[in-house]
């Protein structure tokens, strides 16, 4: 008997302190006799009550954590023992370190390796053409006295300054102008480019920590922007403002460091692109040495011309230089293997031209990112609003005051401007031309033959092929392009394609100065895979009109294009990750 009381209290005491109480997680007691962070849950949201119950037994307090009925608090084993017996105290367990659940777009494009290897964009600054980006500043001799007060910071835009601490934030936007004559400067009024700039840029100080389930972090989460706002706050601008931005965009090239313009906006193909300004002026900023990524469109639906969306891709995105981005679905996973192509997403060729686009595809579907405070898109759209049950731990009915969702390639073209600034900041010799040879060489090319989606709304199925018209080189890798060691040596301009009705198939139209077919390496194969064409039975060839002299290739008549920037907008409510969302898609926004 006396053996047996001898041996319970030998295996008792070999038992840490914290492992003998059932309030107290086994993990406690691990950093030994030293303090350690905690958190201390209580039958009742703390008081001071509670807080001189942790002093008493010698801990500090640090945080009120009232929606979890707890308190932050710094404290020795031995005192969270102690405290324990507390009836009051519920649990106790430390402040653990916690790797959230990233927003499917970075895993996806394999981000997270350029991280792991150092990569954040620092120092290299994306010029981002858009409704403005919501900061608290306007540094182009706009008053800040004209900021609107309610968007007074751009919190998942900064350093890592305590956002708490008065004058410890320095803003990451280092540069904002604007083309739109409203009072506001060059904040966002529309709530598009402050999302845009948060998918390349976003740091996601107000998703990272304990507390959070899910983590949404920009693609180059330590990247400097150049803000150049041109459309207003019903998401409406011209040529004229786009291109002036552009302008001063080069102007700035060597003051900030700009490498990548960001245009996730478009307007219909009025004119070959030789002749058209806007794609004149992204020329300008490609040969000046700006990489220019630019959204293909959101009109992969549009069928009016019979041709089952081909054909859709916008302006400046028709122009051969610059890279142009599909938007993919990620289907609510991390993994790439099960995402597919939304239907939404304009096809090539373009018009006119007839050149192959898009060149790579991103996800851009359903894409969580910086919620516009008081903008019109987020007042007018509220249901888009990120609860904060889904990427916070706690109890709550209430909606982010941070997060917005949005899908379209106006989200998919930001995934490849932040792709960009990793692969600037680890080679910064790369010209754009081999920037974009790069990412479309080492694209992720396996994909299913088809896939279909059902419109819940309207009861109609698109069916997408894929082909390089609809995924261009394939799904953005920047893991692949990071560790590639590929060089092109020649001009990266997207070929053009032509229809031979005698066979029935559908080619690439030499250009001696381009790169493609000059190599094994850089054989259209090698960039665009194997089923580069889809076949003649598809509806895209077995119309004379597509390669015919329809409206469609010579004149502005196209269907739907009623407005320069587009006015009509297809709206969608549904939360769910696995459907196909058209939450955030205008005709002029992408």
């Amino acid at each position: 008997m006396r053996r047996t009381l001898l041996l319970t209290l030998i295996l008792a005491l070999a038992l840490p302190a914290a492992a003998r109480n059932k309030k107290v997680a086994a993990d406690v007691a691990q950093s030994g006799n030293s303090p350690v962070d905690v958190i201390v849950q209580f039958t009742t949201a703390p008081t001071q009550k509670h807080h001189d119950k942790v002093s008493a037994h010698g801990g500090t307090v640090k945080h009120d954590l009232s929606v979890v009925n707890g308190l932050h608090a710094s404290m020795t084993p031995a005192q969270v023992d102690d405290l324990a017996a507390d009836p009051e105290v519920t649990h106790i367990s430390p402040d653990r370190s916690l790797s959230g659940v990233l927003n499917n777009a970075a895993p996806a494009v394999n981000a997270p390796y350029a991280w792991t290897l150092g990569l954040d964009g620092s120092k290299i600054a994306v010029a981002v053409i858009d409704s403005g980006i919501q900061d608290n500043a306007d540094r182009a001799g706009v008053s800040t006295s004209s900021a609107h007060p309610v968007l007074a910071m751009l919190a998942n835009i900064v350093g890592n300054a305590d956002l708490n601490v008065p004058g410890s934030r320095k803003s990451r936007v280092v540069y904002s102008q604007t083309w739109v004559n409203d009072g506001y400067g060059a904040l966002d009024m529309y709530g598009h480019g402050t999302h845009v700039a948060g998918i390349i840029a976003g740091n996601a100080y107000h998703s990272t920590g304990p507390y959070f389930t899910k983590t949404f972090k920009g693609i180059a989460p330590n990247v400097n922007l150049v803000n150049l706002r041109i459309l207003d706050s019903n998401g409406m601008g011209t040529d004229s403002a786009a291109i002036a931005a552009i302008q001063t965009a080069i102007q700035l090239k060597a003051t900030y460091n700009i490498r990548v313009i960001n245009l996730s906006l478009g307007r219909p193909v009025f004119e070959s692109y030789t002749v058209d300004p806007l794609c004149q002026a992204v020329e300008a900023a490609y040969k000046a040495g700006i990489v220019v990524v630019v959204a293909a469109g959101n009109d992969g639906r549009d069928n009016s011309q019979d041709t089952n969306g081909y054909a859709t891709i916008t302006a400046p995105g028709n122009d051969p230089y610059v890279i142009t981005v599909g938007a993919m679905k990620s289907m609510g996973t991390p993994t790439r293997a099960d995402d597919l192509i939304a239907t939404y997403s304009s096809k090539g060729p373009t018009s006119i031209d007839h050149i192959v686009k898009p060149d790579i595809v991103a996800p851009g579907n359903r894409q969580v990112s910086l919620l516009g405070w008081g903008a019109s898109l987020t007042s007018a759209y509220a249901q888009n609003v990120v609860p904060l049950s889904y990427y916070y731990n706690g109890t709550t009915t209430r909606n982010s005051p941070w997060y917005y969702t949005m899908s379209g390639t106006s989200m998919a073209a930001p995934v490849v401007s932040g792709a960009v600034a990793l692969l600037l900041q680890s080679q910064p010799s790369l010209t754009p031309d081999q920037v974009k040879a790069r990412l479309m060489l080492t694209a992720y090319k396996t994909f299913p033959a088809s896939s279909s989606y059902t419109d819940p709304t309207t009861g109609i199925t698109y069916t997408d092929q894929y082909d390089a018209f609809t995924i261009g080189a394939g799904y953005l890798d920047i893991q692949a392009a990071l560790s590639s060691t590929a060089l092109a040596s020649g001009v990266a301009k997207s070929p053009a394609a032509r229809y031979d009705p005698a066979t029935k198939s559908v080619y690439f139209v030499k250009d001696s100065s381009a790169m493609w077919g000059t190599s094994a390496m850089w054989g259209t194969t090698a960039v665009w895979g194997a089923n580069v064409f889809v076949g003649s039975q598809s509806a895209m060839w077995g119309s004379s009109a597509m390669w015919g002299t329809s409206a469609m290739w010579g004149t502005s008549g196209t269907q739907g294009f009623s407005a320069m920037w587009g006015t009509s907008a297809m709206w969608g409510t549904s939360t769910t990750d696995t459907t196909e969302s058209t939450d955030i898609l205008l005709n002029g926004d992408n």
